[in-house]
C-alpha cells in the first residue's frame, strides 16, 4: 500500500545545506568569482539579462553562481528579483542607428554603406576543441578596431527610399507593458515583441527553424545584424530635457521577406524585427523570423496553420519561467490526488476485468 512520506523544516534546511555544498564543489578549487563569470561567460550572462528582462550584468553573474549555471533558474531569480525594485520613470526610445557596433553584417549587400564589422564571432571557427584553454596557456591578443563611433545607417532605409519594402506604421501611444499587464489575445506588436525579446531562446529558436522548413510563408533574408552599444536617455523634469543616465549593449536584426502585394499594392518586401540584450545573435534572428510569421493577419496573408502563426500557442508558450514552474510542480506532493486515482483505477479493474489479484485480496 502506498502511504504518504512526511517531511519537515530540518528535511528542508539540510537539503539547502547540501545545495550550497554542491555549489561550492571541491573546497581545493579556487572560487569562481562574479566578475570571472561576467567577463568570461558573457554570452551566458547576456541570456540571463534577456530573458530574466532586467539589464545588470553583475545581478545576472550572481545568479548563474547561486543557480550552479542552471540558466534558467539563474533567470527565474532575476525575475523574482525584479519585481521588489520600483519603477520611479521612463527612458526615451534607443537610436539603434546611432549605435556603436562592434558587430555589423548583411546579407543583402556586400557594400552596405557603414562597411561589414565581423566583429566577436564564432561564424569563422572550425568548431575544434581548444586545449590550449584546459592548459591554461595565454591567448595571443588578436588585432582588433574600435567600435564603429559615427551612426550607422540601417540596411532598410535605402529600400525605404525606393517603396520596395513595406514601412514601418509609426505610433505616439504609448507602448504596452508585458511586465505589469496580463496579456491577451489578439496581442498588438509591442507585446509580441516584448514576449518574444524575453522568451526561451531554445523554444524560439525550434518555433524559427519551423518557418524556415516551409512551417509558415516566412523565407527571409538578414537585412542586417549589429551588436554594440547604445545610449540610453530620460527625460528629466526638472530639468526640462534628456540627459543621458547609461549605455547598454544591444543585439539587433532586421529580416527582409518575400514579396507582397495585391490588385491594390505593388509588391513589396516586407519585415521581421528582433531586439535584445547583450551580444545574442541566434535568439535576435530566431525573435525576427517569429515575428514575421506572426503579422500574417495584419499583413493580410492566408494563416497556413504552422505553429509559428499561432500567436496564442507561441506567446503562451515560449515563457520559460511559466514552462518550468508548470512542468516542475508536478514534483510537488500529489499523494491525495494519485490515491484517489489509484483507487478508483482498483475499483473499475475489479468491476470489468475480474483482475486475480485484486479479487484476491
Amino acid at each position: 500500500m502506498y502511504v504518504a512520506t512526511k517531511g519537515g523544516e530540518r528535511a528542508i534546511e539540510n537539503a539547502h545545506a547540501w545545495l550550497a555544498e554542491e555549489r561550492r564543489g571541491d573546497p581545493d578549487v579556487a572560487e569562481l568569482g562574479l566578475e570571472q563569470i561576467q567577463q568570461q561567460l558573457s554570452l551566458a550572462v547576456t541570456r540571463v539579462m534577456a530573458e530574466g528582462s532586467l539589464y545588470d550584468p553583475d545581478l545576472a553573474a550572481l545568479a548563474i553562481k547561486q543557480a550552479r549555471g542552471d540558466l534558467i533558474e539563474a533567470i527565474f531569480l532575476i525575475r523574482a528579483y525584479r519585481t521588489t525594485l520600483p519603477r520611479f520613470g521612463l527612458t526615451n526610445p534607443v537610436e539603434t542607428a546611432d549605435m556603436a557596433c562592434d558587430r555589423r553584417i548583411s546579407a543583402t549587400f556586400k557594400d552596405a554603406p557603414g562597411g561589414q564589422v565581423l566583429g566577436p564571432t564564432f561564424d569563422y571557427t572550425h568548431r575544434l576543441l581548444d586545449f590550449k584553454l584546459a592548459a591554461d596557456g595565454d591567448v595571443p591578443d588578436a588585432p582588433r578596431a574600435d567600435p564603429r563611433m559615427e551612426p550607422t545607417p540601417h540596411i532598410t532605409t535605402f529600400l525605404q527610399r525606393e517603396d520596395i519594402i513595406q514601412p514601418e506604421p509609426g505610433s505616439d501611444e504609448t507602448p504596452g507593458d508585458l511586465t505589469r499587464e496580463p496579456m491577451a489575445f489578439p496581442a498588438d506588436r509591442d507585446i509580441r515583441l516584448q514576449s518574444l525579446a524575453r522568451g526561451d531562446e531554445g523554444f524560439l529558436l525550434g518555433m524559427a527553424y519551423s518557418t524556415q522548413r516551409g512551417y509558415a510563408r516566412t523565407h527571409a533574408f538578414v537585412g542586417e545584424l549589429r551588436i554594440g552599444k547604445v545610449p540610453v536617455e530620460m527625460e528629466i523634469p526638472e530639468l526640462g530635457f534628456a540627459i543621458e543616465i547609461g549605455e547598454i549593449d544591444l543585439t539587433e536584426c532586421e529580416t527582409i521577406n518575400q514579396f507582397n502585394g495585391s490588385k491594390t499594392q505593388p509588391p513589396q518586401f516586407t519585415r521581421g524585427y528582433g531586439l535584445v540584450f547583450g551580444q545574442s545573435e541566434r535568439k535576435a534572428i530566431a525573435v525576427a523570423l517569429v515575428d514575421r510569421a506572426l503579422r500574417w493577419r495584419e499583413l493580410g496573408e492566408d494563416n497556413l496553420g504552422a505553429p509559428a502563426q499561432d500567436e496564442e500557442f507561441v506567446l503562451s508558450h515560449c515563457d520559460n519561467i511559466q514552462a518550468t514552474g508548470f512542468l516542475e510542480h508536478i514534483k510537488l506532493p500529489h499523494y491525495v490526488d494519485f490515491q484517489a486515482e489509484l483507487e478508483l483505477v482498483r475499483k473499475l479493474r475489479r468491476e470489468t476485468m475480474g483482475d486475480p489479484q485484486e479479487a484476491a485480496e
